[in-house]
This record gives structure tokens, C-alpha cells and sequence, in this order.
């Protein structure tokens, strides 16, 4: 972990299983759902489901900062807490949360590394206790749009390549268009493919067996290997934004990258826009069309 840009935003599970009763600190899971937290977590964790708390109800957007406050607030966090993220996933839903934690300006926040893939694999102990939770009264920052990528400026990729990365996350069946959607998923878009221009890179590809990311060494192979270099700005998508946030975290807090931006509107945006281009074989840049 040493060789990473920022080791800081990364803990592992012998620190958490030493340091989770520090005061100060608040463990929290984040899953697609609550499910595999009720069965058990990581004793003192809070559960946070991504599809209804880390999300507008109302909105195809992230949860607005009065809902974030109140979310923080009710796990009992304040501004000076540090806050500790696992999940499902490989981190999947926890790097979507440390995102939306930088989004609205929280400073010390870190995944553990594996999330809870790793920790099981670990044998080790799960609780099914929920914790005792003082309420706090949390105040968030005003967003950070630095890190989040809009449809229009996607749009602007296309005709500035010497300017953008442009990372899909997805697996090669949806890049090419295979597929729409993982199996068993329903967001989804009218169209399969990928934004003209976009390496395949898929986030997988990033971590080891246990759920862990891999070595600095080769994460550069990886990314760097495919032209995805630092001196240009980076929008990493995928589907609806969550593995995105994985490798917007690879690239930002592991390699160093300074402008590394989340579309989480990502191909369920795309995919449905009205005259947006859509490429479906890797390597091949036709001129723009509209949807057909």
C-alpha cells in the first residue's frame, strides 16, 4: 500500500479489526441493499442501501446534501469523524459512498481494502447487533462538481480526444454491446454499446481474487497501457455509476490522478439519449450517428 499515491484513503482489515472501536470512527457497509448486512457485518458497523439512501427517491441523481446530513447525522457522524467503507461488490457500493462523501466534502474517509469479500474470506467474526447510535447534527459541504462528469460535458469528449480518458467500466459484452445490462439487473438503456472514443477497461481488471486492489506496478500496466495517462483529464462509466466510482477511486487516490471525474449517469443516460453516438465494436471510430 506504501507505493500508492494517497495509502491514506486505503485500510486494511487487520487495521479495522485493531482500530474499530476507536473513538472517533464510525464503520459503515454499503450494499445494494441491507440484506447480506442483517445476516451480519462488522461489529459497530451502520448499514446504508445504496438504492434508497445514497439516491433521490424522485430524481435519477445522487442523494441531495439535506438527505446526505440527515443520513450522516442519523449514523451518528460528524465532519471530524473518520469514516470507513465496505461493501458488497468488491467496494462496489462503499467507493460510490466515498465519492459522495467527497462530493459533499468530507475529508477523512477510506475503503478497506477488500470490503467484505476479504473480511469473510478472512474467517473473520460478523455481527448481527446493530449498533447504539447517538444522532449527530451533520453538516455537509456545498458539492464538489470537480469529480462528477454531466452528460454535456461527455459530449465535448468527442470532439476534444487529445484533451479526455474516456474509461468504460463495464464488462466487454456490454461494451460491445452484447448486452445491455449484467444479468439479473434492471436499469437499463434503449441501446447497447459504448461512447465513441471510450477504452475498455474493465474494473475488474483492477482488483485481485480476495476483492483487493492490485499493485501500483500494475495498475499502471493497466490503465496506462491502454493510453490512460495522468496528463489528461479522466471520466471514468459504467452502467449506473457505482463501478465507475471504483476505478474513479483506483485512478484518483491509487495512481495519483489529479482530474478524475464520475459520470454517474453513465449508459443508462447515454444509452437513452435522444441522437447520442454509439459505437458497438472495439477499435473502430465511425463518424457520429443517431441512435438506431
Amino acid at each position: 500500500m506504501a507505493n500508492y499515491a494517497h495509502p491514506e484513503a486505503l485500510v486494511e482489515t487487520d487495521w479495522v479489526a485493531a482500530h474499530s472501536k476507536d473513538a472517533g470512527l464510525r464503520l459503515v457497509e454499503v450494499d445494494v441493499d441491507t440484506a447480506a448486512y442483517d445476516q451480519g457485518h462488522l461489529a459497530g458497523a451502520v448499514g446504508w442501501n445504496w438504492q434508497t439512501q445514497l439516491q433521490d427517491q424522485l430524481r435519477r441523481t445522487l442523494a441531495s446534501k439535506s438527505q446526505f446530513e440527515a443520513l450522516c447525522s442519523a449514523a451518528g457522524i460528524t465532519p471530524e469523524t473518520t469514516v470507513i467503507l465496505y461493501g458488497d461488490n468488491n467496494n462496489w457500493f462503499a467507493a460510490w459512498a466515498l465519492w459522495q462523501f467527497n462530493y459533499y466534502g468530507h475529508k477523512n474517509v477510506k475503503l478497506m481494502n477488500g470490503g467484505r469479500k476479504k473480511w469473510v474470506l478472512e474467517n473473520r467474526p460478523l455481527s448481527t447487533e446493530k449498533p447504539s447510535i447517538t444522532p449527530t447534527a451533520y453538516k455537509a459541504k456545498e458539492p464538489d462538481n470537480a469529480i462528477r462528469a454531466f452528460r454535456d460535458q461527455v459530449m465535448s469528449t468527442l470532439t476534444q480526444p487529445e484533451k479526455y480518458n474516456l474509461v468504460d467500466v463495464r464488462s466487454v459484452d456490454e461494451f460491445t454491446g452484447k448486452i445491455i445490462a449484467p444479468p439479473g439487473m434492471s436499469e437499463t438503456a434503449q441501446r447497447g454499446g459504448h461512447i465513441p472514443g471510450a477504452q475498455s477497461i474493465p474494473w475488474v481488471q483492477a482488483v485481485k481474487d480476495d476483492g483487493s486492489f492490485k499493485s501500483v506496478e500494475d495498475l499502471k500496466a493497466l490503465y496506462q497501457g491502454k493510453g490512460i495517462m495522468p496528463t489528461k483529464e479522466t471520466i471514468a462509466y459504467c452502467r449506473i455509476g457505482e463501478r465507475s466510482s471504483h476505478t474513479w477511486f483506483v485512478l484518483k487516490y491509487l495512481l495519483g490522478y489529479n482530474n478524475v471525474r464520475n459520470y454517474d449517469g453513465s449508459w443508462t443516460e447515454w444509452g437513452n439519449l435522444v441522437e447520442a453516438p454509439i459505437e458497438k465494436t472495439a477499435g473502430v471510430n465511425p463518424p457520429a450517428e443517431v441512435l438506431k
